[in-house]
């Protein structure tokens, strides 16, 4: 995005569940890679160019990586979208999206622990399915559109009960994506801890993510708790949930930093540090390359109900 022509952005949240980020502007730019959480990119004006990256398209959790005929890895997906489309995406997947001229969108991010309690509350899935998305582009849904139209009015407005409409909103649209675009199904490794739904050979080092984020965490350390060497433990890693130890780490620093900037009054420089920066600058960089904002205006955007 050019500096000189700054989106427009609105954004609630509900820590730890879900997000949501309505931006507009010029020549906007979102990357899904090496995420913890899923997301549905609602594009309501403007055309973007995705891509995803990789040499394989990886199912969150399973391990699997979708392979062409003689064990080839598929080709790298990308394409346009059109307004009135959504790009989908699961823990794991990397994709980027961009756009030349103007374009507006409402961005929902949804923590795997909220997506299969949804699933299961729905009656779709039990609590410890894998949720996956056959597609990753979603063209012509009328229905999903309408909601993305509902969720940018509501941002926009500031009225009695908005926290209630927009997480209406969410779970009319997480439902709706559930039962159309996608795989739902048990896995004998899954298991759940306060770190979510994670592989059970990888919970460990999970848990040691999250609980000492604050600080560096060398791979050695965080292999370690794994009982595995920092070799086969980074290969297991990346296998299973499609990103390397330190960029799921960054995933993670970066949405506790989104509570963090919601719910407290710290100062952008304390945030930080809680989150493992020490830099002010590092800690901005890796915010924006993670939200597409700096920390100080995603503050500024958070819409208070």
């Amino acid at each position: 995005m050019s500096p000189a022509e700054p989106a427009a952005d609105r954004i609630y949240t509900r820590p730890p569940h879900f997000s949501v980020h309505l931006r507009a502007g010029r020549r906007l730019r979102w990357s899904g890679g090496a995420r913890t959480d899923y997301a549905a990119l609602l594009l309501l004006s403007g055309g973007l160019r995705w891509r995803a990256a990789g040499s394989g398209t990886m199912e969150p959790a399973t391990g699997e990586t979708v392979a062409e005929a003689g064990g080839q890895a598929a080709s790298v997906e990308s394409g346009e979208l059109p307004a009135g489309s959504a790009l989908l995406t699961a823990p794991g997947d990397e994709l980027t999206a961009s756009g030349s001229g103007s374009a507006e969108y409402v961005l929902v991010q949804l923590s795997p622990i909220f997506v299969t309690d949804c699933a299961a509350r729905a009656g779709l899935a039990r609590s410890e399915s894998v949720v996956s998305f056959r597609t990753r582009a979603v063209l012509g849904d009328e229905r999903l559109a309408r909601l993305a139209r509902d969720l940018s009015d509501e941002l926009r407005e500031e009225a009695p009960g908005q926290g209630l409409v927009v997480t209406a909103l969410v779970e009319q649209a997480l439902v709706h994506l559930l039962r159309r675009y996608a795989n739902l199904r048990r896995s004998a490794h899954l298991e759940l801890s306060r770190a979510g739904l994670v592989d059970r050979r990888l919970r460990l080092a999970v848990e040691l993510m999250h609980a000492h984020m604050h600080r560096d965490l060398p791979l050695e350390e965080i292999a370690s708790a794994a009982h595995l060497s920092p070799f086969h433990f980074a290969r297991l890693f990346k296998k299973l949930t499609g990103a390397t130890p330190h960029a799921y780490l960054a995933s993670l620093r970066a949405a506790r930093a989104q509570a963090l900037l919601a719910e407290t009054d710290l100062s952008v420089t304390e945030v930080g540090a809680r989150v493992g920066y020490m830099s002010s600058s590092h800690f901005a960089r890796a915010f924006r390359q993670a939200t597409g904002i700096s920390p100080s205006a995603y503050r500024k955007a958070l819409v208070r109900v």
